[in-house]
């Protein structure tokens, strides 16, 4: 009787000398394997180690770890990977999916959903961070806090379609316009010698690029377990980021004697009512960039679906000339982040005029030139020139309001700057209809045109810029 296997009263066989026996190939195969996977992981950890190492001595180079500006570094870091992730989890619901749905109805819903944060961020939350005159780092801590808990509750709420989904969404756009006030208003506060506002500024934002590039992946691979992991995952990131702010400098919660920029002109809190003069026009013309940012958001999603160039007429096709277009915005986004993080000295008022007038010309160009690459040159030229203007207005306000009216200037401007974006959005729908698409970007160019003609009339004197500079405190002298 035959049998398949080795007779087991057979002595096993040895080599020469009479070594142990000799290994089978899968044997000798996985030994091999298991080697390779431990090499694998060791060079690995020693690639993330040194990456980490890096990063925060970027972020701590030209003074900043001695100021204590590497841990907002590292904190805006991790709010970016937060917000990263709570926008993975929530991307087939109506707070994002409505923007691309190819149907007006949900994009005006998300245009209105996405005013709600400023509507409460401007009258509430700026004036409440004014007078809030200890412990600012447990306030920045609170804007984590409560984001972590609204997503845990979210991860619970996403199948059911419980009112509370549309609460705890709400509350965690609220929260994280919240943290981006606090945060400005922390800046100067940890701001070494070596650097100026915008570089800081960009340096800040560098990092939030990073955080959001890290985290979208394992966002990604937590949504594709399920859309509530991502949630998990974001309640995780935020609790992280709730210790990291309480840990943060106490030069932050240096903020006595804070106030609103709306003081009664002649009070005894203020000498001024409303922004100043430079801080205002840099705001004005802050408006054009912000503005033709939602219009072409809007306006080419529509247009490039149904009407799109010739040779994109499939559906992916269709949609891939979308992505190119709105993808050069963001790509545009980041080289400004790159180049206000690298640049030595930009000049914010000079910096404001110039973003006005190169959306003009790239909006003009694209709309002589109707094709694929005037469009991706107008979005990459939009992208970059979005992010310029409003780092200089952060660096104008930083410089050119007093310290104890940061967080109100900040609520102001954000909320002026979101409205100027949703009136862009709804613009972009309305002028998508086919009746009137045809001249939908010649339009915005004339738009853009006129505003910038208002705002080039409104620049304040050197004789009231001068005046201005005479009554900020010493302790604002601008740097940026």
């Amino acid at each position: 009787m035959s049998t398949d296997g080795p007779d087991p009263s057979t002595p096993p066989e040895r080599g020469p000398a009479g070594e142990a026996p000799a290994e089978t190939g899968s044997v000798r195969a996985a030994k091999a394997t298991a080697r390779g996977v431990k090499g694998f992981a060791r060079v690995t950890g020693r690639a993330s180690r040194a990456t980490v190492r890096t990063a925060r001595k970027a972020a701590g180079a030209q003074g900043a770890e001695r100021s204590g500006l590497n841990r907002l570094i590292e904190l805006h870091a991790a709010n970016a990977a937060g917000d990263s992730a709570f926008a993975i989890a929530l991307a087939g619901t109506v707070f994002f999916a409505g923007a691309t749905s190819g149907e007006r109805g949900p994009v005006l819903l998300f245009l209105g959903l996405t005013m709600v944060p400023f509507a409460i961020v401007a009258p509430l939350i700026g004036p409440f961070l004014d007078r809030f005159s200890h412990g600012r780092r447990w306030a920045i801590g609170a804007t984590f806090a409560l984001r972590a808990f609204l997503c845990w509750v979210l991860a619970g709420t996403l199948d059911d379609g419980s009112p509370w989904f549309y609460v705890a969404a709400l509350g965690v756009l609220v929260s994280s316009k919240a943290y981006g006030v606090a945060k400005a208003a922390a800046v100067p506060r940890l701001l070494p010698q070596e650097i100026t506002l915008v570089k800081a500024n960009g340096r800040v934002a560098l990092a939030g690029v990073v955080g959001a590039c890290v985290s979208g992946p394992l966002a990604g691979a937590a949504y594709w377990i399920g859309p509530e992991w991502a949630c998990r995952y974001a309640f995780l990131v935020f609790t992280v980021g709730t210790v990291a702010a309480i840990l943060l400098p106490g030069r932050v919660d240096s903020s006595a004697g804070e106030e609103s920029v709306d003081a009664p002109r002649g009070s005894a809190t203020g000498p001024r009512r409303g922004l100043p003069p430079r801080v205002a026009f840099a705001l004005r013309a802050n408006c054009g960039p912000r503005l033709l940012s939602g219009f072409l958001t809007m306006f080419m999603t529509f247009v490039l679906l149904t009407e799109p160039l010739d040779g994109w007429e499939s559906k992916t096709r269709a949609t891939l000339l979308v992505g190119l277009v709105v993808g050069a915005a963001g790509l545009g986004n980041t080289v400004g982040i790159v180049v206000a993080s690298l640049a030595r000295r930009i000049n914010p008022a000079v910096m404001v005029v110039i973003a006005l007038i190169a959306d003009i010309v790239a909006l003009v160009f694209a709309t002589l030139f109707y094709g694929l690459v005037p469009l991706v040159a107008l979005g990459l030229t939009v992208g970059l020139m979005q992010y310029l203007a409003k780092v200089s207005l952060d660096s104008t306000i930083q410089s050119g309001v007093p310290v104890r009216a940061h967080a109100s200037a900040f609520a102001k401007g954000d909320t002026t700057l979101q409205l100027a974006w949703v009136f862009g959005g709804f613009l972009g729908v309305v002028m998508s209809y086919p009746a009137v698409n045809g001249i939908g970007l010649a339009f915005a160019a004339v738009l853009l045109t006129a505003w910038a003609v208002f705002v080039l009339r409104t620049r304040p004197k050197p004789k009231t810029a001068r005046s201005a500079a005479a009554t900020t405190p010493s302790g604002a002298a601008p740097r940026g």
